[in-house]
């Protein structure tokens, strides 16, 4: 009886979670300000680029620190989050947390995006982690606030509705590696360096690290990996799985980022709802027992039965051509 009514409940949870996916750029419809290659343009806040892919900047200060691409053609759905600090080896600061607090809160908007790639602009890094010329600016009262506003983003980062890629084509250390635990699946090319080293300056991971590690790898390696503040080359976290590929590097040093799109078409003709569903399913699922999983899936499972896509699907099937999703 008590599963039964916890089903009924994430019934409710789930269908108003999908209704918001579907009327997500309905809401979003009033315009914002973005600037488009030093240009200043009126653009929808849900609405794709029509005119070629095209970085978009979240600041007018440092505005080049990230740049998010809206991919189209037969990539239409793909969006492309790419960090670009080179003098501070991407690492994480006040304004970069902020731009990219603004990057995700548009694509949780957009129904149309199907899947993300985070990854660097910059060759031979990801993200070094916490900026630490900025930190030892910060009086020690602003320190907690910063990290718990990093913590925050990173948790947004995991609660994006649609598959998450990091593309780890360089270091991710620290605050880095954090931000591609929260991705779904994470690709690294064989010379990438990874670890939550934050042991080496007196301090605990505090981005997720000491959570999502665990998850990944398992308990006991995760507290070697945190304690001895380690550092894996993705050769190796591929063997421990905290790398889903390790691909080899290759000359223009994007292996990863390769791998990473290719991937991401490999998503994108999928039904998009479903895709959605079953990442709720997995994620809320993992964290409760197996009776509880089970009521979490039949109720993500009831939010797929009356889509179009659903009927879509079974007719391209009896027609033997190839489904066209519209995510309806």
């Amino acid at each position: 009886m008590a599963v039964l009514v916890r089903s009924r409940a994430l019934f409710h949870t789930f269908r108003a979670q999908t209704a918001e996916f579907q009327s997500a750029c309905h809401l979003a419809s009033t315009f914002r300000w973005r600037r488009f290659g030093g240009l200043s343009r009126k653009v929808p806040a849900c609405g794709l680029n029509t005119h070629g892919p095209v970085a978009r900047f979240y600041s007018s200060d440092s505005k080049d620190d990230l740049r998010v691409r809206y991919l189209e053609g037969e990539d239409t759905g793909i969006v492309v989050v790419g960090i670009n600090r080179p003098k501070a080896k991407n690492a994480i600061s006040k304004n970069l947390v902020n731009m990219m607090c603004e990057a995700v809160e548009d694509i949780k908007k957009n129904n149309k995006v199907r899947s993300v790639i985070v990854c660097s602009v910059v060759p031979g890094i990801f993200c070094a982690g916490a900026d630490l010329k900025e930190r030892a600016k910060m009086h020690q009262s602003e320190v907690g606030p910063f990290v718990s506003k990093a913590r925050a983003l990173i948790t947004e980062l995991g609660n994006l509705p649609v598959p998450t890629i990091a593309a780890i084509d360089g270091a991710a250390l620290g605050g880095g590696l954090e931000m591609a635990l929260a991705c779904d699946i994470r690709i690294a090319s064989n010379t990438a360096k990874m670890g939550l080293v934050e042991a080496k300056l007196a301090i605990i991971p505090g981005a997720g690290g000491t959570q999502r590690l665990p998850r990944v790898i398992g308990v006991s390696l995760a507290k070697e990996l945190i304690f001895a503040a380690r550092v894996l080359d993705g050769a190796e976290a591929g063997r421990v799985g905290l790398v889903n590929h390790s691909v080899e590097q290759n000359k223009s040093g994007d292996a990863a980022y390769l791998r990473a799109l290719e991937l991401a078409r490999e998503i994108n003709p999928q039904g998009p709802i479903a895709v959605r569903m079953a990442k709720l399913a997995i994620n809320q699922g993992i964290e409760v027992d197996l009776s509880t999983g089970l009521a979490i899936e039949e109720a993500c499972y009831a939010q797929v039965i009356p889509t179009k896509d659903r009927l879509e699907g079974l007719a391209a099937f009896k027609e033997k051509r190839r489904p066209l999703y519209k995510g309806e």
